[in-house]
């Protein structure tokens, strides 16, 4: 159980993408890009920009049955990248590996790339931007909503009341 969390910011992802992007200039010319669902479609899209690839596919695979951990099943396949020759595969993070291995027994030939990655899946990627203890917790910019919190000076006033 994760005891620490790390939240992301949209201006950091958007940060850690284009820095992903820019390492994988290098690698370059893709025949596409994959985005990992749900998590991977937001810096995919960054990353395709980034990198003039204008065939974007998905691939979805649920791990969880009611919060329960079951047998992974790709629910979505990518058929337009075959066994990711050419192809790049994105994802926010690489947390236990569980749906990074069932993504490469799926597309063999792609690369792999995330920009988040944790020891115990952090072999399963090509290529990460940032390390992230495996005891953290990562709350991504859609997994939080902006919260009013009144000035301090407010909490102050109504106590003097």
């Amino acid at each position: 159980m994760a005891v620490n969390y790390a939240t992301v910011t949209w201006d950091q992802l958007h940060r850690d993408a284009r820095i992903l992007a820019e390492a994988l200039v290098p690698k370059m010319p893709f025949k596409g890009v994959v985005a990992v669902t749900r998590g991977g479609l937001i810096p995919a899209a960054i990353i395709a920009r980034e990198l003039n690839c204008r065939l974007v596919e998905s691939i979805s695979v649920v791990t969880y049955d009611e919060e329960e951990r079951g047998k992974p099943t790709i629910i979505k396949s990518p058929d337009a990248a075959g066994d990711g020759e050419g192809f790049l595969v994105i994802d926010d993070l690489v947390d236990s590996g569980v749906t990074a291995r069932v993504v490469r027994e799926r597309l063999p030939k792609a690369y792999f790339a995330c920009l988040y990655a944790k020891p115990a899946g952090m072999k399963l990627t090509n290529h990460f931007v940032v390390e992230v203890p495996q005891d953290t917790w990562v709350l991504f910019p859609w997994d939080t909503a902006p919260l009013f919190v009144p000035p301090l000076a407010s909490k102050t006033m109504d106590k003097a009341d």
